[in-house]
């Protein structure tokens, strides 16, 4: 573990500093996964109440997805960061007000804010350190920019089942929720620190001119990741329900859980440069992705069996399991999807990319409300999330195998 970690020690601060600014952004990220849910639910809403203020996170998100990613080309990206790292919690602040006057206006708008702020940050970043980063330091900082996820679950989940269980009615979500929001404000603090001498590549062609692109290359490679994001969107936002609703699971047991699959998965991510060197994208991928879809099956078969005692216990173990494999894959995914478009493609790729997540979890947190209102249950509905893994997995693998023979012919450098 610390040989692992020692590779890391390398990166520029000025990067680990703006790595600290996603941590807080995610912060608040996970903990709305996590807990909204479920504070929403003790407020008297629905689920599909929920997941119609969820699609409108996504719907923030998706909306200015491409004027970023063509605004960005040959410009500067910090000056977005200063926009997330105050919007983010300013935005999420709102939408807690928002559920605890039952104010629908004040939900709607904030939930879309909140999504149009998360673009600033999700969008420009990868961008940013493969500009700013050395080449032979790409995977260790991309590791670094998804590991973050894992850490802020660590320290989210930990602070949530720690102060529930001592006292649920003082530390209940609400309260939790206020206290996570207020802390990510930290951001602002740590987006100064950032190093304001950015590369900025010159560009010759309009930013504007879609024609400028490799479009066949650019859907080849995203192909995989919107077939995956359509399957996500059916699972991860309403997992939280998923273990209240089937297996009567507390809020401080399931953030408990959160809590030890972020420490599963920021403990798996860390190796992934030492995976990547021994294994290679080929192997590695497939293996960790396919191995998350067996343990998201066995998690979704107990709701058959709900009634036995053991069934929360296997829904749990599993749950645990299936995250970090899944995870694990992510900077992999990412790398070679950025390597395979190319450097003139990549804005614009990483703009798709998000565009893909969000409006994929857009659509999906719909059909999610109607099914449900269609008295669909959770099993039948994270069936779909399995079958399109499965397709993506195998997508994915193509494009692997696409990737090395373009690679020994020089196409890619």
């Amino acid at each position: 573990m610390l040989r692992a970690l020692k590779k890391y020690a390398v990166v520029d601060k000025s990067m680990k500093n703006l790595i600290t600014v996603e941590f807080f952004a995610q912060l608040i990220n996970v903990s709305f996964i996590a807990i909204l849910p479920l504070y929403m639910k003790a407020e008297h809403f629905t689920d599909v109440e929920y997941a119609h203020f969820t699609s409108y996170r996504y719907l923030g998100m998706l909306s200015l997805a491409l004027f970023v990613g063509m605004y960005i080309k040959g410009r500067k990206i910090l000056p977005f960061f200063y926009i997330a790292a105050i919007g983010l919690p300013l935005f999420a602040l709102l939408i807690l007000i928002g559920v605890a006057i039952h104010s629908t206006e004040l939900l709607l708008i904030s939930h879309l804010l909140w999504g149009v702020s998360y673009t600033f940050i999700q969008i420009p970043i990868l961008p940013y350190i493969l500009r700013n980063t050395h080449k032979r330091q790409h995977t260790l900082v991309i590791t670094m920019h998804f590991v973050v996820w894992s850490i802020a679950s660590i320290s989210s989940g930990l602070i949530i089942s720690v102060f529930n269980r001592i006292n649920k009615e003082l530390f209940n979500e609400c309260n939790l929720l206020f206290t996570l929001v207020i802390a990510s404000f930290m951001g602002i603090y740590f987006v100064t620190r950032v190093n304001k001498n950015e590369y900025v590549p010159i560009i010759k062609e309009k930013r504007s001119n879609l024609k400028e692109y490799d479009w066949k290359i650019i859907i080849r490679a995203l192909t995989p990741t919107a077939i995956l994001a359509i399957g996500a969107g059916f699972t991860i936002p309403f997992m939280s329900l998923f273990f209240s609703n089937v297996h009567n699971m507390s809020t401080s047991s399931f953030s408990f859980l959160n809590f030890i699959t972020a420490i599963l998965v920021a403990s798996l991510t860390i190796y992934i440069p030492n995976i990547k060197e021994k294994y290679g994208y080929q192997k590695a991928i497939p293996i960790t992705q396919s191995i998350a879809i067996i343990a998201l099956i066995i998690m979704t078969t107990t709701q058959y069996y709900s009634y036995l005692n053991i069934a929360i216990y296997i829904a749990g173990l599993f749950y645990i399991l299936r995250q970090p494999f899944m995870s694990a894959a992510v900077p992999l995914t990412t790398e070679i999807t950025m390597k395979y478009v190319g450097e003139r493609n990549q804005e614009m790729a990483s703009a798709l990319t998000s565009s893909i997540w969000s409006g994929t979890a857009y659509f999906s947190a719909i059909a999610f409300g109607i099914l449900r209102q269609l008295n669909y249950s959770y099993a039948t509905i994270f069936w779909i999330t399995a079958i399109m893994y499965s397709i993506g997995v195998i997508m994915f693998y193509l494009l692997v195998v696409d990737y090395n023979k373009k690679e020994k012919l020089g196409l890619i450098t």
